[in-house]
């Protein structure tokens, strides 16, 4: 070494496995037979030393974004060790630049001593002189040797996936794998029972939060309790308990396997070790069917359907027409709306300041239905509703004529369609034309503008019905009511469900409480 070591030696004793190697079985490399290999290494040729040992079981050698190593390294950089000791390079790592890059830079700047028992070899008796040609061929073999396995591996799956196998190392939440067929996948009716009770709350309109808590609150066992109590792993709770989250919920309602379906080659490595990376929804790979289904397809179909949208009549966009509008009555701070399918109203500064006036929860839907009835009346008390509906009326029969003059260009083009159609159906039955192209696609396509737009012009054709009968309603109409809000409303203030003020814009001084 190139300074003299006052202090008893410290060795880092460094062992990795790999999954694969870990399911091939090899004893040669399991981690407790690397840790005996070096520390009967060491007892052999140390005398007073303290060792640290650093292990990474169940990662590739192909990069080194491994937990034990990168421990390793950054207690290198604190000068926290003096000497490195590996079975072999391959444990290390089978990047052979970048192994190779440590052992002729890295380390030796860092006065590091490295030994790769297997391999000879021993940084300290090669200093001084050019690195060992030997040692850089083994690592670019292992380096070969990895990227070659990484192929094997992967053709490998692909093959089992692609003839219907389950090849995952863990089933998924309400289901076990087949006794006689660790590939197969079977129902587990103790998880199963939580997983449809799940789904029969998401189609009952609950969120994935107010699932999780009423699972919480009756202390329904969690997928790693489950396991727990099987056996299957031996996990604890950072706190007193483990808990149901939102996030666990979400997952059980957006995975496919609950009907039956798998799904595979989501992600790809640019190269071996690199990163994964998310491929197009449109080249993942489906299995349907491949297992018995927990959850009707029906059913998994409408909760996705209706998962984290807004059902609440009066959005544009994604951006609901209160946000912005609808304030605390307590701070004074703009309300947030929790989207899904019960959205409410909240006042973030109750988490943050603890202000217990502040709003906690007011149901969305309620909250649209109080204001557009209270306008409704607000502006029949000012004598507005008569001018609003004769300006809505002159609206509704604009957009009707508008749709008119569309449906009227819709047919004369079917017309031309349809015309040319048979102009060339006749030369072609002559014999003028090769071949006969047909037009009917394009024919019904049109058909089905004409369509859309006469149930347009119907649904127009009743609004101004109702409103010349009377029966009309601003607070059913969702796009007046907004124009209307946006028109008259300058600020609604929310207490709580019983308790709103709105504040007009006609009228700033005056404040009415519903």
């Amino acid at each position: 070494m190139g300074t003299e070591v006052t202090h008893p030696i410290r060795i880092a004793a460094y062992m990795r496995l790999s999954k694969s190697e870990e399911k091939a079985q090899e004893e040669s490399n399991s981690i407790s037979m690397q840790r005996i290999l070096i520390r009967k290494y060491i007892a052999a040729h140390f005398g007073a030393c303290q060792i640290i040992e650093y292990e990474d079981d169940g990662f590739s050698g192909t990069n080194f974004n491994r937990p034990g190593v990168q421990k390793l390294l950054e207690d290198a950089r604190n000068e926290k060790i003096d000497c490195v000791v590996v079975k072999d390079f391959s444990r290390f790592g089978r990047d052979y630049l970048q192994v190779g890059s440590y052992l002729e830079q890295i380390f030796p700047f860092l006065n590091i001593r490295f030994i790769s028992i297997n391999d000879y070899f021993d940084s300290a008796s090669v200093q001084g002189r050019s690195f060992d040609l030997d040692v850089n061929f083994k690592n670019l073999l292992y380096d070969l040797y990895s990227k070659d396995l990484s192929k094997k591996v992967k053709t490998s799956l692909r093959a089992r996936k692609d003839s219907g196998q389950y090849v995952s190392a863990n089933a998924p939440f309400g289901y076990e794998k087949a006794p006689s067929d660790r590939h197969m996948l079977i129902i587990c009716e103790d998880e199963a029972a939580v997983v449809r009770e799940i789904f029969t709350l998401a189609l009952q309109g609950e969120t994935s939060s107010q699932t999780a808590k009423k699972l919480n609150q009756r202390k329904v066992p969690t997928p790693v309790e489950f396991k727990i109590r099987k056996g299957k792993t031996s996990r604890k709770p950072k706190g007193d308990r483990f808990y149901w989250s939102s996030s666990t919920v979400c997952s059980i309602l957006r995975n496919p396997v609950y009907v039956g379906d798998v799904e595979y080659g989501k992600t790809e490595k640019e190269q071996v070790g690199g990163c994964n990376i998310l491929k197009a929804r449109t080249e993942w790979k489906v299995i349907k069917n491949h297992h018995a289904p927990i959850i009707a397809r029906e059913d998994f179909e409408k909760v996705q359907k209706n998962r984290g949208k807004s059902i609440q009549k009066g959005t544009r966009g994604n951006r609901h027409p209160f946000i912005g509008r609808a304030v605390c009555g307590c701070c004074k701070h703009n309300l947030q709306i929790k989207e899904g399918c019960n959205a409410y109203f909240t006042c973030h500064n109750r988490y943050v300041t603890g202000l217990e006036g502040c709003v906690s929860k007011v149901n969305a839907k309620f909250l649209e239905q109080a204001v557009w009835l209270r306008l409704e009346k607000y502006l029949k008390e000012q004598n507005l509703a008569a001018e609003v509906s004769r300006c809505y009326k002159n609206d509704l029969n604009g957009k009707r004529e508008q749709v008119l003059r569309k449906m009227k260009q819709a047919k004369r083009e079917y017309g031309k369609l349809k015309q040319e159609h048979y102009e060339r159906y006749q030369l072609y039955s002559f014999g003028q034309q090769p071949e006969f192209t047909s037009l009917r696609a394009k024919m019904e396509e049109k058909q089905e503008i004409i369509g859309a737009l006469q149930e347009q012009v119907i649904q127009i054709e009743e609004q101004i019905d109702k409103l010349q009968s009377g029966g009309f309603s601003f607070a059913k109409n969702a796009l007046l009511a907004m124009e209307l809000m946006e028109r008259y409303i300058d600020t609604i203030v929310v207490h709580n469900e019983k308790e709103i003020e709105i504040k007009w814009k006609a009228l700033q001084s005056a404040s009415k409480r519903t």
